[in-house]
């Protein structure tokens, strides 16, 4: 919430509570927390308006960009913007988003660039966000626009010119025109805790789980894979394999028995800790169950024998 927002926000609540008779320092008074230093809110208020509101001071040529391009973007996002795998890509894409399936790229679908600006600078990389300089980001979004061919590699992408760059498909963004509404909550009939913690995706017939259980049901092969050693996999496709097909952040590639041999030489025991803990070593930084807090340990140990196998 902007400084603006705030300001109004205060204003509503402090001239509400006068209207019903009540004083401004019992509005004021909770009895809980600590004012916000400035410090604080500055912390927190780091997004980007499409009129550039919010941009730090900076710049960064789209040429200067690109070695930082591949050493922080490109094992995700490919070389040149066209994607890895499941991650999203960055460029082409002109002209389909008539298309059955069209691609959704910054220079094809995205509507600003102050977007692409503050998803960079507050997400991104994947592993290691907020982690760029304010000029590294700028020069990463001008990599990108040039990708688009929106820009030319001498191009320097400030502050100032930033929020003038109009994206191809910005035009085709329109207000929605349907009036709010406001329903009356039902509270009848609701689905309880338990019921709702039970409800599983796999039911819906699209993760890799299943995918894996059609896979091996058809699979020609006499003997079957493992359901241990299937849901093992499904778990390495959705939590792990962003980094371990890769190397991204210095993980031990699938199947590289030489990387893999060094840390075994620690003992499967230590494999099984830093996995479930995290670590941070000389080449490379684990994160606690690969990121997916939601994996319980006997998981995240299944994956890492799962991994162990494959560089056998």
């Amino acid at each position: 919430m902007r400084k603006e927002a705030r300001s109004v926000w205060f204003i509503f609540v402090l001239t509400a509570g006068l209207s019903c008779g009540i004083s401004a320092s019992e509005v004021l008074k909770f009895d809980i927390g600590q004012p916000a230093s400035l410090v604080q809110i500055e912390g927190w208020d780091i997004d980007v308006r499409p009129d550039g509101l919010g941009l730090p001071v900076g710049s960064g040529k789209a040429l200067s960009g690109e070695d930082l391009y591949e050493e922080k973007c490109a094992s995700c996002h490919g070389s040149f913007g066209e994607g890895e795998g499941r991650w999203p890509k960055l460029a082409g894409g002109f002209g389909t988003l008539s298309d059955v399936r069209p691609e959704k790229t910054v220079g094809s679908y995205w509507p600003y660039v102050s977007t692409l600006w503050d998803y960079i600078h507050r997400a991104m990389p994947f592993l290691q966000p907020q982690s760029l300089t304010d000029d590294e980001v700028y020069s990463l979004t001008a990599y990108i626009l040039f990708l688009n061919d929106l820009i030319d590699e001498d191009f320097v992408l400030t502050h100032k010119n930033l929020p003038t760059i109009v994206l191809p498909n910005q035009p085709h963004f329109v207000n929605d025109p349907r009036p709010d509404v406001h329903n009356t909550r039902c509270m009848v009939d609701c689905i309880s805790a338990d019921s709702n913690l039970a409800w599983d995706t796999a039911n819906l017939d699209v993760t890799p789980k299943v995918t894996l259980k059609k896979m091996s049901d058809n699979n020609d092969s006499k003997t079957a894979m493992p359901s241990a050693q299937a849901v093992a996999l499904s778990t390495y496709v959705q939590s792990c394999a962003v980094c371990h097909d890769a190397g991204l952040s210095g993980s031990p590639i699938l199947g590289d028995k030489k990387a893999w041999g060094v840390r075994l030489e620690l003992g499967i025991t230590s494999l099984y800790e830093h996995a479930i803990n995290g670590y941070l070593g000389t080449s490379g930084y684990m994160p606690a169950k690969g990121g997916n807090s939601s994996l319980s340990d006997p998981e995240v140990k299944a994956v890492v024998d799962y991994m162990v196998m494959m560089a056998r």
